[in-house]
């Protein structure tokens, strides 16, 4: 597989439609000689969902292919070779976006049934078990996490970031189980529609 990858802040839109183009003229391949475009779905920035999402839906009505809707959390799990994995995104308001998360073999599936928003005090893993966890909402809240699992082993992965390959290699695996869906089906997953609070 080739990829690009940068952490690019609120460069996202300009930078997206060229790396799409580098990694399409790496790979000698066309867009309409694809079987479909995965991306991450979400939860995440607001901002970045829609350019992302905006972006999909342009290049598969083109190219006349479907999509394969990925959680971003999953993707940040996929991340690390952990049988466990805690995966969070800081969701501002003083909230993570987070999820729980078990491998087998190149699959990674939620241990809970949805994506979880709240305090970070809430966030909670099975005593029973290693958990290692990664995302820049655990990043930013460790102590905070460590604090409200004190029976758990947890460790922690600092500075890792959702990539292109992981959201790649899961839509693969999703494709072939029939997960693909229409450009026009393709939408943002925010689980919060606030975006600021009033002060």
């Amino acid at each position: 597989m080739i990829e690009l990858f940068e952490v690019a802040d609120n460069r996202h839109s300009g930078l997206i439609l060229g790396m799409v183009a580098q990694v399409l003229a790496d790979s000698g391949v066309v867009l309409n000689q694809c079987d479909a475009i995965a991306f991450g779905r979400g939860p995440g920035s607001f901002t970045g969902l829609r350019i992302g999402v905006g972006v999909v839906q342009g290049l598969a009505y083109g190219a006349d292919i479907p999509v394969v809707p990925v959680s971003s959390l999953r993707v940040q799990a996929a991340r690390v070779r952990a049988a466990n994995v805690l995966a969070a995104f800081d969701a501002r308001m003083g909230q993570l976006y987070w999820g729980r998360y078990r491998r087998n073999g190149d699959r990674v599936e939620p241990d809970m049934k949805d994506i979880m928003l709240t305090a970070p005090e809430r966030v909670s893993v099975p005593p029973e078990d290693l958990w290692t966890a990664v995302g820049t909402g655990c990043d930013l809240c460790r102590e905070v996490i460590e604090s409200a699992n004190p029976d758990s082993k947890i460790r922690f992965v600092q500075r890792s970031y959702p990539h292109a390959m992981d959201v790649a290699r899961l839509g693969v695996l999703d494709f072939q189980a029939g997960e693909m869906i229409p450009a026009a089906q393709a939408v943002p997953e925010y689980i919060r529609n606030q975006v600021t609070t009033r002060k």
